[in-house]
């Protein structure tokens, strides 16, 4: 199974939209499907995440794909994600970004440890950017 494109664009557009709006209202099934794919379906959560940020990295995306899809994802499949989290983080500096903005949660102190040797946590919490 793969990701539906219409369901990424909804949700980076979820993101932008003010809780209780009727655009947020029509769009919030979005979050439901995600929200489900990360439970469910983990491989094509990871690449609903890869897929979002690719495109729309603003805050107000990265905010939210932080601390739910790739935060649960990694706290209820972790194991089985982590190798692939530690490869794009060393890879790709905005997913390394992404990860920065990630609490521990669900994960074991194992997870937790390896997402912290490869996050990049400038500009989150009061951490200077630069």
């Amino acid at each position: 199974m793969s990701v539906d494109p219409q369901v990424v664009r909804d949700w980076v557009a979820l993101a932008h939209e003010e809780e209780g709006s009727v655009e947020y209202d029509r769009l919030f099934a979005a979050y439901d499907v995600v929200s489900d794919m990360v439970y469910e379906r983990p491989d094509d959560a990871w690449n609903f995440i890869l897929e979002a940020l690719k495109l729309d990295s603003s805050i107000a995306v990265v905010e939210v794909l932080s601390a739910g899809p790739l935060e649960d994802l990694l706290g209820y499949h972790g194991d089985r994600m982590i190798a692939h989290v530690e490869r794009e983080a060393r890879n790709n500096p905005a997913f390394a970004k992404l990860l920065g903005g990630v609490w521990q949660g669900q994960m074991t102190s194992e997870i937790w440890a390896r997402v912290q040797s490869v996050w990049d946590r400038r500009g989150w919490d009061g951490i200077p950017a630069a």
